[in-house]
């Protein structure tokens, strides 16, 4: 995230409740110097610095208010509500959660002298509780037997994601001739509230908008803009006038066909393209790489045999992430060896995936994944 990259400040000098007190105790002795000439002593029990301390923890709490208020006007610590006020400042809104969707294709044993209606809203489910509705009217004209509607889930959110084609079956609403009904394609595009991280993210780079000379920036800018779940952007223009725009969405998921032309809609918006420039969106070009390897942990760690084998797994499972979460990113076997040695490995022999340079426009996928426990060795 970019906002984490600055440095870290604090409006009250990171001050502790111990700090507040022990000043407080000192500031009460020195005036009472001042004003008798003797010094005061004050035991753990005195009732005096009982006082002063329900005081300081008072105070201490309203000094952590006024950190956090200051906090939230910066677009490191913003967050919730904060933040959404933040980006009014550049006129950017936080991205509701969208519906996902599919295209439903409809279907009839035979072909009838007359159109077959299909009133907009018409309902597909999968029995599990999950429902698609048509967006528009549509029929199938005479002489036809099935007909294709674009079709969105009746949820917002991620929960329409991920069906694959054929999964929606199940008819809910009652329509004459109709004896079959199925998803065309996977379902795509649902997403949640956008997140913090990704808002802050828009707010940093909203200034690269304001040029309508085609920048880099701006087209990562109006891409990311397009939905919330878009995660990483890669711009290239290797002929003049002709932008090439490929991207990926969270956890490196590639984008589908009907994504890619739902984000090539918003970039070729009259307010968003130069009249010069011709787009082509797409996904990444994939290369695929294989993880196999063998480890070993040390005799001293032995009794933790069971534990490490676990932390192991995830350490795998988080390169694999890594590796895959942004475009043009090297396959690097020397990061995977990290991650397993810091789970509690002694030796790792990797024997794939080896180090490959990746152009910009190619992001790395995993393939088979084969991890080998080797046993202990001698420290």
């Amino acid at each position: 995230m970019i906002a984490d990259n600055f440095p870290d400040i604090s409006f009250i000098d990171d001050a502790t409740v111990d700090e507040v007190l022990t000043g407080m105790i000192n500031d009460y002795q020195q005036k009472y110097r001042e004003l008798t000439g003797r010094e005061a002593s004050l035991a753990l029990a005195d009732p005096y610095r009982l006082i002063m301390y329900a005081c300081a923890m008072q105070i201490y709490q309203a000094m952590q208010y006024a950190d956090h208020a200051g906090k939230m006007s910066f677009l490191k610590y913003a967050q919730g509500a904060y933040l959404d006020n933040l980006g009014a400042f550049r006129g950017v809104r936080r991205e509701e959660s969208t519906a996902a969707a599919t295209t439903l294709q409809f279907s009839m044993d035979a072909p009838l002298s007359s159109a077959v209606s299909i009133p907009a809203g018409t309902r597909v489910t999968n029995g599990n509780d999950v429902f698609f509705a048509t967006d528009r009217y549509a029929e199938i004209p005479a002489g036809k037997t099935e007909i294709a509607v674009a079709a969105t889930c009746t949820s917002a959110g991620v929960a329409g994601n991920g069906f694959a084609a054929g999964e929606f079956t199940v008819l809910v609403n009652t329509l004459p001739y109709i004896t079959a009904v199925k998803n065309t394609e996977a379902t795509y595009g649902g997403t949640d509230r956008e997140e913090d991280g990704h808002l802050k993210d828009r707010i940093y780079t909203f200034s690269n908008s304001y040029s309508t000379a085609g920048p880099s920036g701006a087209y990562e800018y109006h891409t990311k803009s397009a939905a919330p779940d878009i995660s990483d952007v890669i711009v290239r223009s290797e002929t003049p006038g002709e932008v090439d725009i490929c991207f990926i969405c969270e956890g490196g998921v590639l984008p589908g066909p009907e994504r890619i032309r739902k984000v090539e809609e918003h970039l070729n918006d009259r307010s968003i393209r130069p009249l010069t420039d011709k787009i082509t969106v797409r996904a990444p070009a994939v290369q695929a790489y294989d993880v196999r390897m063998t480890y070993y942990i040390p005799t001293s760690s032995k009794a933790a045999a069971a534990a490490i084998q676990t932390d192991v797994a995830e350490a795998v499972s988080a390169y694999n992430a890594w590796q895959t979460g942004k475009i043009g990113r090297d396959i690097n076997p020397s990061y995977l060896i990290q991650k397993v040695m810091e789970a509690g490995a002694k030796r790792v022999e990797v024997e794939s995936p080896l180090f490959t340079v990746l152009d910009e426009s190619t992001i790395a996928r995993t393939g088979a994944v084969t991890v080998s426990y080797g046993g202990v060795e001698d420290d």
